[in-house]
């Protein structure tokens, strides 16, 4: 089956921006070992898929500045495609990637240094692959032994992550429409685990969270997806105040929040969803006054996700609401931290929301690209932490542009503590959908699942 054209078009668009002289050296991923006799499940490398849609591990893309494609593969070999499933080969990779040509990896260290020769410079990715800089000057080293023959060897060596990063930051129609595909299966997937974790309470079942893993994972496969984005995360009752907590064993209670955050990954791009629910399906009145704060400090964040504004607007208007609600309620004492702009400015509501309202995301669920405005590297201000005390370097936000893609994830977290009104102990929230930028606002392609309490109450009955 041919590789469509958008990856072809990703390669020429990266191949202008090497130079004439300009030689990429991109690797997939290794497989991983588990244990005796197992590897990890794979996954490929981000940056080679981006490149090549190609799945199979032991590969390798070399692209000159000029455009030319050369793909290093496993061979064929039948007999170990009887154990470990059919390869594509050298032969059939260039009219099925649209490469110009491919060889054996057998032949990479052969090879190489060949097609490095007579380059200005030579790009990799920095720091994304252990040992990968002793294979370059390895195959430097081999260039330089042909000096004496005419050869010349590049002179610099470039960071391939930024040219890269900056390409993968705007998603085209192709991704979006995977990235469209994968939240509303991974919406579908938080419905079900709603609707079982009620059913199943009803029922009087011994629910735990490990129980809800499952039907999101079950969802996940019927719905097409190859594996979850991440470790999911089911959280019951006080679990739910540990932000990278994994689904365990812990029994699921009526009366208690379940918060779960999980999403799957659908032929290489990621969806990243939050909701947090009522265990039996009803809000009790503290779990409700909370909810409800985290949710309009959602919208507000929806709101100031667009074009033209800053990354970190949605941050801000989402800080704004949650710090007003933390005093409305009683987790803030005015008396002792003052008004909200005093909340703000000290960040006196860090001890109940810690953490950035998003990231972006994309092929890899926290996504490559630079949270600061490139055209505005030089504008550098100092400020002191409040908290810490350390002094940190503000540069401007980067700016929002459409086909963008970022989380939109407030919450509160509240755990015991002197002060701390008792009703909300052990309550953590986090509501979190993907945004697509677009030239009027954003496009949110999560909500499929509901958030409105609501409505999450009708779903589970």
């Amino acid at each position: 089956m041919t590789i469509s054209s958008p990856y072809a078009a990703r390669r020429a668009r990266l191949a202008a921006q090497l130079g004439a002289n300009g030689i990429a050296v991109i690797p997939t991923a290794p497989e991983r070992s588990r244990n005796r006799d197992s590897d990890f499940l794979y996954r490929h490398d981000s940056y080679f898929y981006y490149l090549t849609g190609f799945t199979e591990p032991n590969a390798w893309l070399v692209l000159s500045g000029s455009g030319r494609a050369t793909l290093f593969c496993a061979p064929k070999d039948l007999e170990r495609e009887i154990w470990d499933g059919h390869r594509l080969g050298p032969e059939a990779a260039p009219e099925a990637l649209g490469v110009d040509e491919a060889f054996s990896v057998a032949e990479l260290d052969t090879k190489l240094p060949r097609l490095l020769e007579n380059s200005a410079a030579v790009w990799y990715p920095f720091a994304t692959h252990k040992g990968l800089e002793t294979r370059i000057d390895g195959w430097l080293s081999a260039v330089r032994s042909r000096v004496r023959f005419g050869a010349l060897c590049p002179e610099s060596q470039r960071d391939l992550c930024g040219p890269l990063d900056e390409m993968r930051l705007i998603k085209d129609t192709h991704e979006l429409d995977i990235i469209r595909r994968a939240g509303k299966i991974s919406a579908q997937a938080h419905v079900r685990a709603m609707q079982a974790s009620a059913r199943m309470l009803h029922e009087g079942a011994d629910l735990r969270e490990y129980h809800l893993d499952a039907e999101l994972m079950h969802e996940f496969r019927m719905g097409g997806s190859q594996y979850p984005a991440y470790a999911s995360i089911v959280a019951a009752g006080a679990n739910a105040c540990v932000l990278h907590y994994h689904a365990d064993a812990a029994p699921v209670r009526a009366g208690e929040l379940v918060l779960i955050d999980a999403g799957c990954e659908l032929d290489g791009y990621a969806s990243d969803i939050t909701r947090t629910f009522p265990a039996d399906g009803r809000f009790t009145g503290p779990q409700r006054a909370l909810y409800d704060i985290v949710l309009a400090s959602q919208y507000a964040a929806v709101a100031a996700t667009k074009a033209g504004n800053r990354f970190n607007d949605p941050h801000e208007a989402a800080v704004k609401v949650l710090a007003q609600g933390m005093l409305d309620v009683g987790l803030l004492d005015a008396n002792k931290v003052g008004s909200l702009d005093d909340v703000i400015e000290q960040r006196a509501y860090f001890p109940f929301y810690m953490h950035r309202t998003g990231h972006w995301m994309g092929m890899d669920v926290h996504d490559c690209g630079s949270y600061v405005e490139p055209t505005q590297l030089a504008e550098v201000s100092e400020r002191k932490d409040p908290l810490s005390g350390e002094i940190l370097k503000n540069r401007p936000s980067r700016i929002l542009h459409p086909g963008m893609v970022l989380t939109i994830e407030p919450g509160i977290y509240v755990r015991p503590g002197g002060g701390v009104p008792e009703q909300f102990h052990n309550i953590g929230i986090r509501i979190e959908d993907d945004a697509i930028v677009t030239p009027d606002g954003c496009e949110l392609t999560t909500r499929d699942v509901p958030v409105d309490a609501d409505e999450i109450e009708a779903l589970m009955r």
